[in-house]
C-alpha cells in the first residue's frame, strides 16, 4: 500500500461514549440512558478505588472510557485482553488549569512545602492520558494534545498516524474539558465563535477492522485541514445540548455522529457526516464518518457490547 493510500485509509470506529453531567441519550446521542453522573459521583461508574485526588476532567474522561469499553460499574475484575499495544490520545486545553493555578498560588503564598502531594501530579498536562493508561493497562503511546479549538480533531489525526504507522494496534481517543470557574473564565477570553464552555467528555475507539473485539460497521476517514469554517459540520446536537466543548469538541462531535449513525432506522438515509471543529484563530479540521458496510447490526450507543 502506497504512503498516500495509507494516509487515506479509513479506520473502524469500534465504540464511543459521551459523558456530560446531567445529560442522557435522549438529550445527546452516545450518552448513558440515565443522566450522566457528575465528577463527584464518578464512584458510581468507576468504584471508589483510585479516585482520591483525581480532578474533574480526569474523572469525566475515566467515566466516558469505562462506558465505551462496555465495562460494568465498579473496579476492573481482571486485566483487559486488548490493553497491550493500545494508545491513548487525549485532547484537553483547560483540563488541569484549575490545579495549576491552585499550586502556583500555594507556592507564592506559603512556599513549595504547601503543595499537596495529591495536587502535584495533576499539574502535569498529561495527567488525564496517563491516568487512563494506568487504570486500564494501556501500554501503547500516550499523548496529550493542547492545540486550541481543533485539539479534538488533531487527537484523531495523531491516533490515525500511530495506528497506520504501526506504532499502536488500536487507540483510545478522548476529548474532555471542565467547566470550573477558572476554565470558564479563560475560555471566555476567546474571540469570535466561542460560546459558554460546557464540561464533559467524549471518546471513540479507533483501529483497523478486527483490532477491537467489537464491530459497528462505522468508520472515519483522514483528517482534513480547512481554511474556512466547515458549512456542514454535523450533527450540531452536541453543542446545542452540552455547550461549547472547546478542545474536546472534535472528539465529542465524532462520538455523537457515530452514535447517531448507529441508531439510524434507515442507514441508507444518512450514509455519512462531515464533522468539524476549530475557530478562526486556530484553524479548522474536519473528518468524515460513515458506514463502512451497508448492513451491520447496531450496538447500543455508547456501548462496546
Amino acid at each position: 500500500m502506497s504512503e498516500t493510500r495509507k494516509a487515506d485509509e479509513p479506520l473502524a470506529v469500534a465504540a464511543w461514549a459521551v459523558h456530560v453531567p446531567g445529560l442522557t441519550a435522549a438529550d445527546l446521542p452516545g450518552s448513558p440512558d440515565e443522566p450522566a453522573c457528575t465528577p463527584d459521583d464518578a464512584k458510581d461508574v468507576l468504584g471508589r478505588k483510585g479516585l482520591l485526588g483525581k480532578e474533574p476532567s480526569t474523572r469525566l474522561a475515566l467515566c466516558a472510557v469505562h462506558r465505551a469499553l462496555g465495562l460494568p460499574p465498579g473496579k476492573l475484575a481482571e486485566p483487559l485482553p486488548y490493553a497491550p499495544g493500545t494508545a491513548v490520545v487525549v485532547a484537553s486545553n483547560l483540563g488541569n488549569v484549575e490545579t495549576v493555578c491552585t499550586v502556583l498560588d500555594d507556592m507564592r503564598e506559603r512556599g513549595g512545602t504547601a503543595v499537596s502531594p495529591l495536587d502535584a501530579p495533576n499539574a502535569s498536562s498529561n495527567v488525564i492520558a496517563s491516568s487512563l493508561a494506568i487504570k486500564y493497562g494501556f501500554n501503547g503511546p500516550n499523548l496529550a494534545v493542547c492545540s486550541g479549538a481543533p485539539a479534538g480533531r488533531a487527537a484523531v489525526r495523531l491516533a490515525r498516524r500511530l495506528i497506520i504507522g504501526g506504532r499502536a494496534a488500536r487507540a483510545v481517543v478522548v476529548g474532555v474539558e471542565p467547566a470550573d470557574p477558572i476554565a470558564s473564565a479563560l475560555s471566555g477570553l476567546r474571540t469570535g465563535e466561542s460560546g459558554a464552555l460546557g464540561g464533559g467528555a467524549g471518546v471513540v475507539l479507533l483501529g483497523r477492522p478486527g483490532a477491537w473485539p467489537w464491530e459497528t460497521g462505522i468508520a472515519c476517514g483522514p483528517v482534513v485541514r480547512s481554511a474556512e469554517r466547515p458549512e456542514a459540520a454535523a450533527p450540531a446536537l452536541a453543542d446545542a445540548a452540552g455547550g461549547e466543548f472547546y478542545g474536546a469538541a472534535g472528539v465529542v462531535r465524532l462520538a455523537v455522529a457515530a452514535a447517531t449513525l448507529n441508531a439510524a432506522a434507515d442507514p441508507a438515509a444518512t450514509p455519512s457526516y462531515t464533522v468539524g471543529c476549530g475557530d478562526a484563530d486556530d484553524g479548522y479540521l474536519t473528518v468524515s464518518v460513515g458506514r463502512a458496510a451497508a448492513d451491520r447490526t447496531p450496538v447500543g450507543a455508547g456501548s462496546a457490547s
